[in-house]
């Protein structure tokens, strides 16, 4: 019963794993050969595109012409880089003091403030995209990074994951670091940020998945092709751009991947957390 159970198991876990090999594959042929594979839906032809999990001709030459030859990758890239290193140190500097306020302090309408972060982390981004629209255009950052990163380092999602993590740090200890003589500052840095390192680890690494995967927060804040991340690199495929296009995915691919690896325990912690009601 175990064996075909795993068998089971393992046959789910390679239908999921199966895009991940078909853009790898994908990434190591030639025009001539996926063209053949993808005339029927690239070229508006008839029938189904086939696929092989094998090139019969492997070859670098899609690697070596977006690495070396496609300068426009490589802006997009550092796009992506300074919008998602932008939004995970606005989420430290403002949503862990958040999570730590809400989680040790007691304060009027806590309960009700708290409500309205959850009920805000449940809206998706088209609920709140006019109002979005309107407070950074009166703000004069439309058509600038700043317009993606600032409503993404206030967002709520990090403050409640982090918030779960320091309200399981024991009363008794915050209480034993004030009799000591510790204040509100020293306790939190000394004791609030150490014991409340997994939460804010794990908040790092969803907000990173996130953010590094943007698509419609760009295309609507960014008309600047310029400005755009590596999300929007290659909107539109067609039989000419598609070796490129598969390489561009597998390399986009690959810091979510070592993140998702390294931050694979914080980031069960963090889903653990977010299921937990209040």
């Amino acid at each position: 019963m175990k064996k075909v159970i795993l068998v089971i198991l393992g046959f789910f876990a390679l239908l999921a794993a199966y895009p991940v090999l078909f853009l790898a594959a994908g990434s190591l042929m030639g025009k001539q050969e996926l063209a053949v594979y993808l005339a029927p839906v690239l070229a508006k032809g008839g029938g189904y595109a086939a696929f092989r999990l094998f090139p019969m001709y492997p070859t670098l030459r899609a690697y070596v012409e977006l690495l070396l030859d496609s300068p426009g990758y490589f802006i997009m890239f550092w796009n992506s880089v300074r919008i998602t290193a932008g939004i995970l140190l606005g989420q430290l500097l403002a949503g862990v003091p958040a999570a730590w306020g809400f989680a040790r302090f007691e304060f009027p309408f806590k309960r009700a403030v708290f409500t309205v972060y959850v009920t805000l982390m449940m809206m998706p981004f088209q609920v709140t995209m006019l109002s979005n629209y309107l407070v950074l255009d009166q703000m004069g950052l439309m058509d600038t990074l700043w317009a993606v990163i600032l409503p993404g380092a206030f967002s709520t999602f990090p403050v409640f994951i982090m918030y779960r993590f320091f309200t399981g740090i024991p009363e008794a200890v915050v209480e034993s670091a004030r009799i000591d003589g510790a204040g509100e500052w020293k306790i939190f840095l000394h004791l609030g940020l150490p014991l409340g390192s997994g939460g804010i680890c794990s908040a790092m690494v969803l907000g990173f998945l996130e953010c590094w995967n943007l698509i419609e927060q760009p295309l609507t804040f960014l008309k600047n092709k310029e400005l755009w991340p590596l999300s929007l690199y290659l909107p539109d495929i067609g039989l000419l751009e598609a070796p490129a296009a598969f390489a561009a995915s597998v390399v986009v691919l690959l810091p979510a991947f070592f993140i998702f690896l390294g931050g694979q325990d914080y980031l069960e912690q963090g889903i653990v957390a977010a299921a937990v009601k209040e």
